[in-house]
């Protein structure tokens, strides 16, 4: 899976002399919390909602209404965006975009082809992607186990749920206690629930959670 399939789309933008109160209240009307900054074309910046706001008047201040209003108009968008943009392309794997923004603690980068943006990835496409990864949305029995790390061991599994006459509706592969085990997360359809331990019995080495979900 490519960013290119999961990048929000069209892109909302705003111009690096957008006033701070107008793209605010962008923020507010779109379903967003952040936007490429775009001058002439090319990309210049990113802004969040989050730079937005601590731009915005402390409500300790002891300036007047008026003269918080004259101030905050002559701020544009800028003079508080990120300059240090880090941005993918469509044929970026979904998983690198996850990497980068949980290295790099951002909740969203700019999809690029040439020096066009043609989309975003965030967060929030990241976690409908997690969500078909572990069939949140689908029907199943939900199995979670342990089976050592070597070769064989995961085909133990699959061919276990094939005999017995299920089919995987979700699969998640993740680290196990140590560098020896792995853990299993994954949904079946066609097998009933207590049926699951004597089918698998002999292809996992523990079982932490069996249930209808």
């Amino acid at each position: 899976m490519f960013v290119g399939e999961r990048m929000s789309r069209p892109v909302i933008s705003v111009s690096p002399e957008t006033p701070i109160n107008d793209a605010l209240v962008m923020f507010k009307k779109e379903p967003i919390r952040r936007a490429p900054v775009i001058k002439d074309g090319k990309l210049v910046g990113i802004i969040s909602q989050g730079d937005l706001l601590n731009a915005s008047p402390s409500s300790a201040t002891t300036l007047s209404v008026w003269e918080m209003n004259y101030l905050i108009s002559k701020v544009t968008v800028k003079n508080v965006m990120s300059k240090k943009i880090i941005t993918v392309t469509k044929d970026t794997p979904i998983e690198e975009a996850a990497r980068i923004m949980a290295d790099k603690k951002i909740g969203g980068l700019p999809v690029v082809d040439g020096d066009k943006v043609v989309g975003m990835i965030t967060e929030t496409d990241l976690f409908k992607v997690f969500l078909e990864l572990m069939g949140a949305r689908d029907k199943g029995i939900r199995v979670t186990a342990t089976i050592d790390d070597k070769p064989g061991e995961l085909a133990k599994v699959t061919k276990a749920i094939a005999e017995a006459g299920g089919n995987f509706v979700s699969f998640g592969f993740f680290s196990g206690a140590d560098a020896s085990t792995k853990v299993l997360t994954f949904k079946v359809e066609g097998i009933k629930k207590d049926e699951i331990k004597r089918v698998l019995g002999n292809a996992v080495k523990k079982f932490w959670d069996v249930r209808e979900s």
